[in-house]
């Protein structure tokens, strides 16, 4: 619904294995771009503020308002719940991509940012450094169908990575999808795939310039040739195979001639498509009109009995249930029977065998649970077969002949093996802080695979034999560092109540036991029940190397601690993800990891919230700032594309309690003037159809009009680009350098040395 959820078999520990540490994809202007190029007076503006020289203090490119493009003012006020909203800014939330005067102004932004960050010292360093750093071979997780290895590779440099097949774990790999081939500009991607239960085909899915919506193909392996006619508006959804003759999918109905795509979207119904056919061809699978607003995804048993429909309504996970047996189906028959008719839970498919059916679920266990039901005698009802323990059940998968259950403990993995029966086996150990994700497989599979990969482990691929228990690699990346250069720390401080919060630090080891205070770089998320967990990312290696310190706070309102944690931060209780983010703060500047005036700030969609909100609350414990396509008009989120999904989180912007907590901290709503501001470079995709680009227009505007001091408050937006999946690679290192080249700028960074 509203942040990537990928799911690549089971997610072995958290949602967002940051790739590319969420660093936005943003247009920017030849690296030797002339001040001449620039609108009247900003190159002037920039070359005054590149020679100020602040007492004891390096020399800072700062902005004067003068210098910042002229923004139309509305007298737009209105009386809402007995208060007086003014929202000058309403009419920056046309489409770029249609409306010319928002277009003509963020043009304007863009050049001024573009020259901007053109200019700063460290830019041309970064992005080669961060090239480097990517340019490694890398494979994505091995899915088994048949007889057939289906993977993802990337060369090293390639825009998108491409789609890879081989018959046996060892036979020779032939390319089979290459997106790389697809367009131009590398901006159309292969998004999410699946190949049907023998192998003979894959349904995958491409993804246009980093847009939400999908359109869906089908290819015969052994030939390459893609079948049939596209399918178009699939949105969120799963491909779920019913044998070869085709799979079942979820999209929205095709929007009216001159209907806003960023409207609310209703109506989201799960459809089958037959290879081979046209989608006018497509049947009708589950729908229900009179509740528009749920939404339906579906899954099949691996044993293809049983179609399992998933209906939710907001990104909470709370979810009902439908069950349709696949076996003796008539064509075109599909009776949807309810398993779990109310949304009041979460439940999760684990696994089905024949008429027994394996889920997570929540319900009567806050740290989840592992349960199963025999549909042969339902009367019988759920039966426990994993109790719920301290720790959060957070991902189980049935393979072989047994489960792998993974536990959240201190926002690392703990992962245990159980037989059928819920008895357990041999506990699975990995070495060192980091994330394992992966282990897909099947009932009676005698291997899986998982990926591991943390701060300074670049992501690797091993295959376990369920057998024997022995592991060997599959696919292990050649580096251009030394992991035991770096050290990585948990740590703990304490939030503003009081409560305790893990806290992830990495440097450079020798710098760590010099114990010098760094430029650091603190990031942070906190909502939607998600957890951040260790990842590698090219860009922030390139951070390290150049002398800085890493930190990322898991904070409230993420899933780090099951229900209850997420519960902390959501809603009237929004807050305490700020204070502990503010708290993570200090504690690095306390403990002498951070310099003083020295710490940077960074965020992604619920992020850019999190950086927005603290920013004004606390705007002298930052020297700077990069909010990434972050929501920041908390009043009007919801009149937007997926936003009226995440009113659970967030709250109703029309129910007057829920109200007054949104405008509390609504980043576009509390920017004081009279007051210095840190550095701040806001970015966002032209394309951004999850977190509209309105957002962080009003925002930005908002900034440039206030009193807040001669820090630069900029405005970058990548075209034809979105929310952030699909972004071709040779944008993510642009994107990088001139992020990184900014925080540094603003912390000193180009002073720190890479050796004490």
């Amino acid at each position: 619904m509203m942040w990537e959820q990928d799911r690549i078999a089971v997610r072995l520990v958290g949602a967002l294995l940051l790739t590319a540490l969420f660093t936005p994809l943003v247009a920017y202007a030849n690296d030797n771009a002339d001040a001449a190029a620039l609108p009247a007076g900003v190159a002037a503006a920039v070359a005054a503020g590149a020679a100020q020289k602040p007492a004891a203090a390096p020399s800072r490119m700062v902005l004067p308002r003068s210098a910042y493009p002229e923004t139309r003012s509305d007298g737009l006020v209105e009386q809402v719940f007995g208060q007086r909203v003014a929202d000058p800014y309403r009419w920056l939330e046309a489409d770029p991509r249609s409306d010319r005067q928002v277009a003509g102004w963020m043009a304007q932004q863009n050049a001024l940012s573009a020259g901007y960050l053109a200019k700063l010292p460290q830019r041309d360093a970064f992005a080669a450094r961060i090239r480097t750093l990517f340019d490694f071979e890398r494979y994505g997780l091995p899915r088994k169908a048949g007889s057939r290895y289906f993977y993802t590779r990337n060369s090293g440099l390639q825009n998108q990575s491409a789609l890879w097949v081989r018959s046996g774990v060892g036979g020779k790999q032939r390319l089979l999808l290459d997106p790389n081939t697809w367009s131009a500009d590398s901006t159309l991607a292969l998004a999410q795939w699946e190949p049907s239960p023998s192998g003979k085909y894959v349904a995958y899915a491409e993804q246009e310039a980093g847009s939400d919506w999908r359109t869906l193909r089908v290819v015969e392996v052994s030939s390459g040739k893609v079948l049939g006619e596209p399918v178009r508006w699939a949105n969120d959804t799963e491909i779920a195979w019913i044998g070869d003759e085709g799979f079942l999918y979820s999209r929205f109905p095709e929007p009216k001639a001159g209907q806003d795509l960023r409207a609310p979207r209703f109506d989201k119904a799960v459809w089958f498509h037959r290879v081979g056919s046209g989608q006018e061809s497509d049947e009708l699978v589950h729908a229900t009109p009179e509740h528009p607003e749920w939404s339906h995804k579906a899954q099949v048993t691996a044993d293809g009995r049983w179609a399992v429909i998933v209906s939710e309504v907001s990104t909470d996970k709370r979810n009902a249930v439908h069950l349709i047996l696949l076996e003796g189906r008539r064509r075109g028959a599909w009776k949807a029977e309810p398993l779990v008719p109310e949304i009041a839970d979460h439940w999760r498919l684990v696994a089905g065998i024949g008429n027994k059916l394996w889920f997570l679920t929540d319900r009567s266990a806050a740290n989840y649970h592992l349960v199963s039901i025999d549909l042969a005698r339902p009367k019988d009802g759920w039966k426990v077969v994993v109790p719920e323990r301290g720790n959060t059940l957070e991902a189980a998968r049935m393979i072989g002949d047994r489960f792998l259950l993974s536990y959240l403990k201190d926002g690392q993995s703990v992962a245990v093996m159980t037989d059928r029966k819920g008895k357990p086996g041999k506990a699975i150990t990995l070495n060192g802080i980091g994330t394992a994700s992966g282990f897909g497989g099947r009932p009676g599979d005698a291997e899986t695979f998982y990926q591991f990969t943390s701060f300074n482990m670049p992501p690797a691929v091993y295959r376990m034999d369920l057998r024997t228990g022995a592991v060997t690699p599959f696919a292990v990346p050649k580096m251009a560092f030394d992991p035991a250069d770096y050290s990585v720390e948990q740590r703990e401080f304490a939030s503003k109540d009081g409560t305790k919060v893990p806290l992830y630090v990495v440097r450079k080891r020798a710098l760590a036991q010099a114990g010098k205070p760094l430029p650091t770089l603190l990031y942070g998320y906190g909502g939607f029940d998600i957890s951040l967990t260790p990842g590698y990312s090219p860009v922030r290696m390139a951070w390290l190397e150049a002398g800085g310190a890493f930190a990322l706070a898991n904070i409230r309102g993420g899933g780090e601690f099951g229900k209850s944690w997420h519960e902390a931060g959501r809603r009237d209780k929004k807050q305490n993800s700020f204070d502990d983010f503010i708290a993570a703060g200090e504690y690095l500047i306390a403990q002498g990891i951070a310099a003083k005036g020295g710490l940077a700030v960074q965020g992604s969609s619920n992020g850019g919230l999190l950086v927005g909100a603290v920013v004004n609350q606390r705007p002298d414990l930052f020297a700077a700032a990069n909010p990434d396509v972050g929501v920041m008009d908390m009043l009007r989120f919801d009149l937007f594309t997926s936003g009226r999904f995440w009113v659970d989180d967030y709250g109703r912007p029309d129910r007057e309690e829920d109200w007054r907590t949104l405008r509390s901290y609504s980043p576009y709503h509390n920017i004081t003037g009279g007051t210095d501001y840190p550095a701040i470079l806001v970015t966002t995709g032209e394309n951004d159809d999850r977190v509209v680009p309105a957002h962080s227009f009003k925002y930005v505007a908002a900034l440039q009009a206030a009193q807040i001091g001669e820090r630069p408050h900029l405005l970058r937006v990548e075209p034809r680009t979105g929310h952030g999946a699909g972004k071709p690679v040779d944008k993510i290192i642009g994107s990088g350098a001139d992020v990184l080249a900014f925080l540094a700028h603003w912390t000193g960074l180009e002073q720190a040395k890479a050796q004490p």
